[in-house]
């Protein structure tokens, strides 16, 4: 008599549990998904900032040593020879 269990609630125990609160997993893939997106649009505003305001890279001058091998890779003569 006082062994005996009522199993007539158990099907609501299970439902209680899911209803209760959010899959710890899911929590910490919004978090890191958040987290990854707030920094890719933070990179990509930077990136936008300062390609309005930086002056343009300037370039490196080409030596003469490498202008006249270009030319003679190209069958121009280098004028003094």
């Amino acid at each position: 008599m006082g062994d005996e269990f009522d199993f007539s609630n158990t099907g609501n125990v299970i439902k209680d549990a899911e209803v209760k609160g959010f899959n710890p997993g899911l929590i910490v893939l919004l978090l890191v998904g958040g987290l990854l997106l707030i920094f890719l649009v933070g990179n990509y505003a930077l990136y936008m900032y300062a390609e309005k305001t930086l002056p343009a890279r300037k370039r490196k001058p080409v030596s003469k040593k490498k202008m006249k091998r270009e030319r003679l890779k190209q069958g121009v003569s280098a004028p003094g020879e």
